[in-house]
């Protein structure tokens, strides 16, 4: 098969990776109610689905520390796909076994792998690229997670309307064909070194650096932010106005995704004239604001809109953090990736369990239970400012 010259078609093979990064993490919580009825799971059956596959993630960006730089990036990308594709159908496959739920759990293994690869893979690719400007291409790389989240969301719900809700085994294996089309694409594209010609920094060597440390931080805290305020959007929308749970999907979570995204892609446009770490500030402060605005808004729209725009003030966190990483460890390499996006995923966790556990304690109020989240997007402002003082020094 003939070899792409051009980097941008890595770009857009990154754009459909993330994608389906997309799919694997949101279709199968759209089909929780169906797996209820059809093959009576009760819920605590159905909230490990969600546990695993967050847990076969974390452990696949862990283990990738030791292994992604031995395969090398292409390998572990088409690697990926495969494990995406075959868990996809497997929703559709599996679950004809005696045992539903365990071919439902085989199917998310196998996925989930594949996602945790893509995690930690498709950030270092894209900022391996020959761009003009690496943090603008990597807020819009996320951007598309962002864009694939509503689409799984707006695509699967007018399926489920118009075909019907029993279709939903052909929904995965449509869902399946990103992935597949996404693997001969990655066989042809150039992949450029991640450390950019300099010798990998040891393991060791990157944990001792305190500003790896600190890029950690704000990675957990990125995360936190993020899906603190994500994770309840849906509840805030049918709480607030009353509607149904498909009206509440729409008004929040997909919502909270639609603006995120709209944030990641003004700043991959423009990033040339927004300088990254003044950014992050801007979003720290309206995060803060945001918050605030959904805690003690006496009007449910307010809160509502608090809790939307929200997914602007947090789009450019996680990118962002990224970038900065890149640029301040150039030969940090594929462990540097990993961990970070284990830090990310551990926020992703954190924060709203956090929400959950306080609001349980009183009284079963979100409201009191968001109050402790406020302080992520203070650390963020922190950590952005100790970043500007360290180089105003240097």
């Amino acid at each position: 098969m003939r070899q792409l010259k051009n980097y941008k078609h890595t770009i857009y093979a990154c754009y459909l990776a993330y994608t389906t990064q997309a799919i694997v993490v949101n279709f199968v919580p759209l089909l929780f109610l169906v797996f209820a009825a059809d093959y009576g799971i009760s819920l605590d059956k159905i909230t490990m689905i969600t546990t695993i596959n967050f847990l076969v993630q974390l452990t696949v960006d862990l283990l990738s520390t030791k292994f992604l730089d031995k395969i090398g990036y292409r390998t572990a990308a088409i690697l990926a796909h495969a494990f995406a594709a075959v868990g996809l159908l497997g929703l559709a496959v599996f679950t004809y076994l005696p045992n539903e739920y365990l071919g439902i759990l085989i199917s998310v293994v196998l996925y989930a792998i594949g996602g945790g690869l893509l995690e930690v893979i498709v950030s270092p690719i894209v900022e391996a690229c020959p761009t003009d400007s690496k943090a603008g291409a990597m807020s819009l790389l996320h951007a598309f997670y962002c864009w694939g989240q509503v689409a799984v969301i707006l695509i699967s719900t007018a399926f489920f309307t118009f075909v019907g809700i029993e279709k939903w085994k052909l929904m995965a294996c449509l869902w399946a064909v990103i992935p597949l089309v996404n693997i001969p694409y990655f066989t042809v594209v150039p992949i450029y070194s991640i450390t950019g010609g300099h010798e990998p920094m040891p393991l060791k060597k990157l944990l001792g650096q305190k500003l790896f440390w600190l890029l950690l931080v704000l990675m957990v805290c990125s995360g936190a932010s993020e899906q603190a305020m994500a994770q309840w959007a849906s509840y805030f929308a049918e709480d607030a106005l009353g509607v149904s749970k498909a009206v509440g999907d729409l008004a929040g979570p997909c919502a909270f995704g639609i603006l995120m995204g709209v944030a990641r892609t003004i700043y991959g446009k423009y990033s040339d004239k927004l300088p990254l770490k003044n950014m992050m500030l801007g979003g720290s402060v309206l995060c803060f604001i945001c918050y605030l605005l959904a805690i003690f808004a006496a009007n449910p729209i307010m809160g509502l809109l608090g809790c939307a725009f929200c997914g602007f003030a947090v789009g450019i966190f996680w990118p962002g953090t990224l970038s900065i990483a890149a640029g301040s460890l150039p030969a940090a390499g594929a462990a540097m990736y990993a961990l970070l996006a284990l830090g990310g995923d551990i926020g992703c966790s954190l924060g709203p369990t956090i929400v959950g556990l306080v609001a349980s304690a009183n009284g079963d109020s979100l409201k009191t239970g968001l109050l402790p989240a406020v302080i992520f997007p203070c650390l963020i402002f922190a950590g952005i400012l100790i970043l500007k003082k360290r180089k105003s020094r240097k």
